[in-house]
């Protein structure tokens, strides 16, 4: 199969969903008015309430959501065959991602820049708010240990890609600085500054001086390092304390200062990746060699593959995105459709370049399934398969192979810190909001709800024994994210279906997709709480048995709530926003 037919096809979809479909959903469902006054002006503060350009709001919004996920989970779920893989990509972004991340957009513009979570007291009322929260929590506490995890060890593999990732934060000062005090425009000093960081990466993979690497400075692997431990954790636990304290201070500072423009060079960089990738894809036109369908798979694609693809089709963690912080910055709300929407899309067409990236890498069929010869082989596989596949396509441009291996890592290092900031803030929103809701006001304190993450955060990553090693406790946890991601997406997608239904619009577009992701979430849920962790599988795992369990009890509860508020009589409270025009 021709690769690039498939690029062609899928972009056309893209195309076909942002100009048609999301035009209807934005002018006849969440009828959007431009002369409303969003949050973002109403409740200016210079801190999280800050009006933006919808470019640079994008910008910001895109690499929050994208971190690995939309690259990882494609190049995972090419195990059951690019077909299946390709066509939940294609229809997940256009029909399921896009309404999510729009609507979540929308209706938290409309209620004062308020959370999902927040909303869902409001909808469906006080309890399942709380048990929202709880699975809202769960989520982003894995996000955080599991991001962290990935960022260290790229680290510590490429060590090239220290120095112009680490560049890339006094340059976003300066030109929040400039933006925002001077009045300065954006887009040349982002442009500079990427062109800074790719000039960092080139010098820094033929000059050895330049790479940090840690584990080289404590005397190589066979080396001991601090506390007792080897060169190389030595180095990953370093790179951990330096992602904590990091985090801490970019999830606390005005978002103008580092956020905004940070992600802004940052959606530049998806910009110049994609280009090259897609650009490197049409020059050495090469040929898929995995096959369309897997039939000897140990494991069956359905329904697993909708929650190993998550983003890039749908995903929950998108919506707390969308409602956390991309709505206190919306200038005007007919800018939800271009932010929310094209958000996806720019996901979607990520995920369609890892697919690609993978399947076009091998020689042969047979080594493709050499390496993908088991769901958990993919799983181990997949992140390194798409690295070096991206970079074999870079080389169609006369890119070498070294500077292309050094700027693929920083791209990937690059979403998965924006997101893992992103998670952080959103995270001590929650844990301020939770600190009011039992009275315990020192949480509501920014420092302290900060300080509460990051330990917690730091905790989960260092203390237990994860599968992958020290340091991966993370991991612990990481099988629940799949399912706790996407019932987060499916709830989301119910609330925005009864604020829908409460204005007097269809709310079918949002509720549709809302069926089939909880369907087939809460199945394969089901399936690995029962058959997998528990007692009656194979290799019981208690920790993920009792969480699975509760987080499964909790959503259910939370759907059933809903469902039964959705189709019964419904008492509007006061300050829900009933705006119909």
């Amino acid at each position: 199969m021709n690769s690039i037919f498939i690029a062609i096809i899928g972009l056309a979809v893209f195309a076909f969903g942002y100009r048609y479909y999301s035009k209807f959903v934005a002018e006849k469902i969440f009828r959007l008015d431009p002369d409303y006054v969003t949050p973002a002006h109403k409740y200016k503060d210079g801190v999280d309430f800050v009006p933006t350009n919808k470019f640079v709001l994008w910008g910001h919004h895109f690499t929050s959501v994208a971190g690995a996920a939309p690259i990882m989970g494609p190049a995972v779920a090419v195990y059951w065959g690019w077909l299946p893989a390709l066509l939940w990509v294609l229809l997940g972004t256009v029909f399921a991602a896009g309404v999510h991340d729009f609507g979540t957009l929308a209706i938290s513009i409309r209620n004062k820049g308020q959370s999902i979570g927040t909303l869902a007291n409001k909808l469906i009322g006080q309890r399942a708010k709380i048990l929202f929260l709880f699975i809202i929590l769960i989520l982003l506490l894995m996000v955080n240990a599991v991001f962290s995890w990935v960022i260290a060890n790229l680290f510590v593999s490429f060590p090239a890609s220290v120095l112009p990732v680490f560049i890339q934060i006094p340059l976003a000062i300066w030109i929040g600085h400039a933006v925002y005090k001077r009045k300065t425009k954006m887009l040349l000093p982002s442009v500079i500054a990427l062109a800074v960081m790719y000039l960092a990466a080139i010098v820094a993979s033929r000059v050895e001086f330049l790479q940090i690497d840690l584990v080289q400075y404590f005397g190589g692997e066979g080396s001991s390092g601090i506390f007792g431990l080897g060169a190389v954790n030595s180095a990953f636990f370093i790179w951990i304390l330096v992602l904590m304290i990091y985090v801490y201070i970019a999830s606390t500072l005005p978002v103008w200062k580092l956020l905004q423009p940070r992600d802004f060079i940052n959606s530049h960089q998806l910009v110049v990746g994609l280009a090259v990738l897609y650009l490197g894809l049409l020059f050495t036109n090469p040929e898929i060699t995995a096959p369309a369908t897997h039939s000897g798979a140990d494991t069956s694609w359905f329904p697993l593959l909708f929650i190993t693809i998550a983003c890039g089709a749908i995903s929950g963690f998108h919506g707390l995105v969308s409602s956390g912080t991309s709505s206190k910055q919306i200038s005007n709300e007919a800018d939800a459709r271009f932010v929310g929407y094209f958000g996806a899309v720019g996901e979607g067409i990520l995920a369609l370049v890892s697919i690609l990236a993978v399947v076009t890498f091998f020689g042969s069929t047979e080594e493709f399934l050499g390496t993908y010869s088991s769901f958990t082989a993919a799983n181990e596989a997949g992140l390194n398969v798409f690295v070096e596949g991206a970079s074999v396509l870079a080389s169609g441009l006369a890119i070498p192979p070294d500077i292309a291996t050094t700027i693929v890592s920083i791209i990937v290092v690059s979403f998965a810190a924006t997101s893992l900031d992103t998670s952080v803030r959103l995270m001590r929103y929650i844990v301020s909001e939770l600190g009011v809701e039992y009275k315990v006001p020192a949480l509501s304190n920014t420092h302290v709800a900060t300080s509460v993450v990051v330990v917690a955060s730091a905790f989960l990553v260092l203390m237990p024994e994860g599968s992958k090693g020290f340091g991966s406790g993370g991991y612990l946890l990481w099988p629940l994210f799949g399912t706790s991601n996407q019932l987060l997406a499916g709830i989301s997608l119910l609330l925005v279906s009864i604020w829908l239904k409460r204005r007097g619009s269809n709310y079918l577009v949002t509720l549709i997709p809302m069926i089939f992701v909880m369907f087939m979430t809460l199945w394969a849920m089901f399936k690995q709480v029962l058959f997998e962790w528990s007692w009656f599988g194979s290799d019981p795992q208690m920790l993920l048995f009792v969480l699975g369990a509760i987080i499964f009890v909790f959503a259910v509860w939370i759907v059933l709530t809903a469902f039964s508020t959705l189709t019964g009589q419904m008492d509007t409270p006061d300050d829900l926003d009933q705006n119909t025009k």
